[in-house]
């Protein structure tokens, strides 16, 4: 098996706090983990996505020689999968200073499924309240999301709002569809104000461009409005999981679930499956829809 080496933080109590935040919390923010140079490179590059200059983008819009840069980036919401045609974003999942977090808080061995750029530009919507291991399930319960802000992410151009300690219960809620204008057509959770989760409440996580949000997939979180004039509140996020877990996943729901997706990157650490090949044909790129009628299920259920 290919084995990857990792640099360590020098400081062990860092690892083991980083450790200790991320179980009791269900999510982790470390400050400053990307440069601005690589926050501006991360930024722009998605221009050349919304372009199609890189290569096919499902669902992309039009646009005439008259449009800026900006113009066409603001219509849309998000990118999945923008690792498949640009190499920084793919590079980027195995930034070392992200896999330093994800090998103190998940295992030695870590892979990763899925990246998504949220352009989020203003008067875009947010997304109800969701739990990711919903849309990508793991057998361990080791699904984490690395949220990089490109933006300063305020309350006031959308940031993460979250749950913490939602995770610990170890309980998936269920789905509904939802007729909530805040909010992108994704399904929203529910039945989880019994357990004292307060539908308008949670801790709104406002950090600064160049900070990384990490969250386990059973944290409850959400993002509302950007109800700015002139602020993006951009951020790639990317999934990452244990490598000993299976990855029965449906890949946005584009295909059917199989026992072992191994649509999948060697972030940190070996595989141990790696008998079973990886493959780069299960998921492609496409953008995400931020209007419609709301169908309960994930990001791609109408795609």
């Amino acid at each position: 098996m290919n084995k990857i080496i990792q640099n360590h933080p020098d400081n062990i109590t860092l690892s083991t706090q980083w450790s200790h935040d991320y179980e009791r919390d269900g999510y982790l923010v470390v400050k400053d983990v990307f440069s601005t140079q690589e926050v501006n490179a991360l930024s722009s590059e998605i221009v050349a996505v919304a372009r199609g200059d890189l290569g096919e983008i499902k669902g992309l819009l039009p646009f005439d020689s008259s449009e800026t840069d900006e113009d066409i980036i603001s219509k849309y919401l998000a990118f999945h999968h923008p690792h498949k045609v640009s190499n920084l974003y793919k590079e980027t999942m195995s930034h070392p200073k992200l896999t330093n977090i994800l090998t103190s808080i998940v295992s030695p061995n870590v892979k990763t499924m899925q990246s998504m750029f949220f352009v989020k530009a203003p008067g875009k919507p947010g997304q109800a309240w969701h739990q990711d291991e919903i849309f990508i399930p793991t057998r361990d319960k080791s699904l984490v999301g690395a949220w990089i802000a490109l933006d300063d992410a305020t309350i006031e151009n959308g940031c993460l709002f979250i749950h913490p300690g939602s995770h610990k219960e170890g309980i998936l809620y269920p789905m509904k569809p939802h007729s909530d204008e805040r909010f992108d057509p994704a399904g929203e959770s529910y039945d989880f104000e019994k357990n004292g989760y307060d539908y308008e409440g949670g801790d709104a996580v406002e950090v600064k461009k160049g900070d990384v949000v990490l969250f386990h997939g059973y944290t409850l979180h959400r993002s509302l409005p950007n109800t700015t004039e002139d602020c993006y509140r951009r951020a790639l996020v990317i999934h990452y999981m244990s490598a000993e877990s299976f990855l029965p996943w449906d890949c946005d729901a584009t295909i059917e679930p199989t026992e072992d997706n191994r649509d999948i990157i060697i972030v940190a650490g070996e595989d141990p499956h790696a008998y079973k090949g990886v493959t780069t044909e299960n998921t492609f790129p496409f953008i995400r829809p931020d209007k419609g009628s709301s169908h309960g299920g994930g990001a791609a259920a109408n795609f």
